[in-house]
């Protein structure tokens, strides 16, 4: 006796139904799910030559960094080929050959550099330290408590001192 299964079992049956022994191979009818479903139907508002272009996932801030570095680099250099076929190829002056910077990338000895992605840290006006707190009275920054405590005692122009230092121009009150 052979036990025929049409896809797995619904949940929460365990019996399982045998075949039909009268030795008739006749086809067994396709349930109501099958009949109705439109799994097999061709889909005529799917294009079949659609290919998915890349991932829609949103990148990370130094991947749009190298892009924009990447695209900056090229432009440079087209630039340049576009002068030196201007200046016709490349004339040589007293010998020298007449070249730029090969690269403009910033190094640890160039001010130049892309601004930071992080915010702006600041700094106690009288210690240097990293200053979490600021005197609403005076617009000083300050560390900690005591050096609150110093602050209250300060004149006027100190204060004003302080905060022209750090360059910070306003009125103290």
């Amino acid at each position: 006796m052979s036990v025929q299964f049409r896809g797995p079992p619904p949940k929460g049956s365990t019996k399982r139904k045998p075949a039909p022994s009268d030795g008739s191979a006749t086809p067994q009818m396709p349930s109501l799910a099958e009949q109705l479903s439109f799994l097999d139907f061709p889909r005529p508002f799917k294009n079949p030559d659609y290919i998915r272009k890349g991932s829609k996932r949103a990148k990370h801030v130094k991947a749009v960094l190298t892009q924009e570095r990447e695209r900056e680099k090229a432009e440079r250099e087209r630039r340049r080929l576009e002068r030196e076929q201007a200046d016709g190829e490349g004339m040589e002056i007293d010998g020298e050959d007449n070249k730029e910077e090969e690269e403009e990338f910033p190094t640890y000895t160039s001010i130049e550099a892309p601004p930071s992605l992080l915010p702006q840290r600041h700094y106690c006006d009288i210690t240097g330290l990293e200053a979490p707190y600021t005197d609403p009275a005076t617009r000083l920054r300050y560390h900690d408590k005591s050096i609150y405590e110093l602050i209250k005692g300060l004149s006027p122009a100190a204060v004003k001192d302080y905060l022209a230092a750090r360059g910070v121009n306003s009125i103290v009150k």
